[in-house]
């Protein structure tokens, strides 16, 4: 009777009662002026493309090195504030000298600037900072940004907490599981299941340690940047979304499984107590996920799980009218011809520092697989090896940076060493709960 009567005045007063996921009424989206981290890039600009839809103000841009297409953009959509990297920034002034922006070299300025929501869709570590400033200044964020919940997730609530910002997550997974998740109770679910398109690779060769750059960037489904094409050919896209989801929904790791589904029209499915099963399906298109983030965000998660219903925009790119059609295959993965999938476990469940070494290793392997410096299966044994090597304590910002950069300078000692041809152990994790 008691629960009853709270959930009762819960109701009342629009909150949800204790561990439910709110799918409380809601006001139409107000979003009416983003700021974009990473315009330039393949979620930037799709961003961008959102925005010139729905008729947003761009108050905000941040961008590297690209100032052919910055320089377009900031024509189009009359930012107030650009941020580029300080290498190009005279440059930048010049080129953009007149249009009426204020151009730094200094993202987390542009990350706490005016908007209603922030877009962060810069990738790597140097998109941190921005997501912690924006958090901290209260903002509501669109987060692409996936290694800001896999290295730093806890660091990410507190900046929340601290500031009053807001997350929605951006990739077409966590946003899926984001939709699946509404109106439920968290105390329901059983498992959450990720999708994986299985990359280029998933159908062969059986030995993959003598395939090319050339042949890993060719993504049966997703048209995305060169890092997450390559990373979803190793799966190891995957094994960071999995961390992810876990840091963002408050769920351990042996809760979130995979399962291969090469037609990628399913991209999230929720595992339920009682049996069921719900599940987010649609188009490829990163346009959808992206704009219904920037449509959720002003009302997003302050802490893990705290899913609230959002309305939904308009249309997005003659999205209403898609077929229903053809077969779906789910099938487990295989974690033989793909490690790195049970890396990503492996460091999940190992916590502290070892995130922060395996995404840095990573990213070091794969420059110099597509550099030519390593093999295609070099990539996990260097992965390996650097976990194996991992040092110990706790995480904060100062380790965070430290862990970083000494897992950077070895990895590269390695490449430029030689790797071995001995193969990666096929038991890294235990309970990784790779399959669904």
């Amino acid at each position: 009777m008691k629960r009853e009567q709270a959930e009762s005045g819960a109701a009342q007063s629009g909150q949800a009662p204790s561990g439910q996921v709110q799918a409380s009424a809601v006001q139409a989206s107000a979003v009416q002026a983003i700021a974009v981290l990473g315009s330039t890039g393949s979620i930037g600009t799709q961003a961008l493309d959102v925005a010139r839809e729905r008729g947003w103000q761009v108050t905000a841009l941040a961008a590297g090195r690209n100032l052919d297409l910055l320089e377009a953009q900031v024509r189009e959509f009359r930012p107030g504030l650009v941020s580029v990297e300080e290498g190009v920034l005279g440059e930048a002034r010049s080129r953009l000298s007149g249009l009426g922006a204020q151009v730094i070299a200094d993202p987390s300025e542009v990350a706490s600037h005016r908007a209603d929501v922030t877009v962060n869709a810069m990738s790597g570590l140097i998109g941190l900072a921005p997501t912690r400033a924006a958090l901290e200044a209260g903002q509501a964020v669109a987060l692409a940004t996936k290694e800001a919940m896999v290295t730093a997730a806890h660091l990410m609530w507190q900046a929340a907490a601290v500031g009053g910002g807001r997350v929605v997550p951006v990739d077409s997974e966590h946003t899926g599981m984001f939709q699946c998740l509404t109106g439920e109770d968290m105390a329901d679910v059983a498992e959450l299941i990720l999708t994986a398109s299985g990359g280029p690779f998933r159908l062969g060769p059986d030995d993959l340690s003598g395939v090319t750059p050339e042949q890993a960037l060719r993504h049966p489904s997703w048209s995305m940047g060169p890092k997450v094409t390559l990373d979803s050919a190793t799966l190891l896209n995957k094994g960071l979304e999995v961390m992810e989801c876990a840091s963002l929904y408050g769920l351990p790791l042996s809760q979130v499984g995979v399962v291969v589904h090469p037609q990628s029209i399913v991209h999230a499915a929720v595992r339920f107590r009682d049996g069921s099963l719900k599940a987010q399906f649609g188009p490829t298109d990163m346009r959808l996920p992206i704009a219904y983030a920037i449509d959720a965000a002003p009302t997003g998660m302050q802490r893990p799980g705290d899913v609230r219903g959002a309305r939904r925009g308009p249309e997005v790119a003659s999205h209403g009218s898609w077929p229903l059609l053809g077969d779906w295959e789910f099938r487990a993965p295989d974690l033989r011809r793909f490690p790195c999938l049970e890396l990503a476990y492996r460091a999940g469940n190992a916590g502290g520092l070892a995130p922060v070494v395996l995404n840095a290793a990573d990213e070091i392997a794969v420059d110099a697989f597509l550099a030519g410096q390593i093999g295609f299966m070099d990539i996990p044994r260097l992965i390996e090896r650097l976990l194996d090597e991992t040092p110990g304590g706790d995480l904060t910002w100062d380790s965070l940076n430290e862990a970083d950069a000494w897992a950077r300078v070895r990895a590269r000692e390695l490449c430029a060493g030689g790797l071995g041809s001995s193969a990666v152990s096929a038991s890294t994790g235990a309970d990784s709960g790779g399959q669904a």
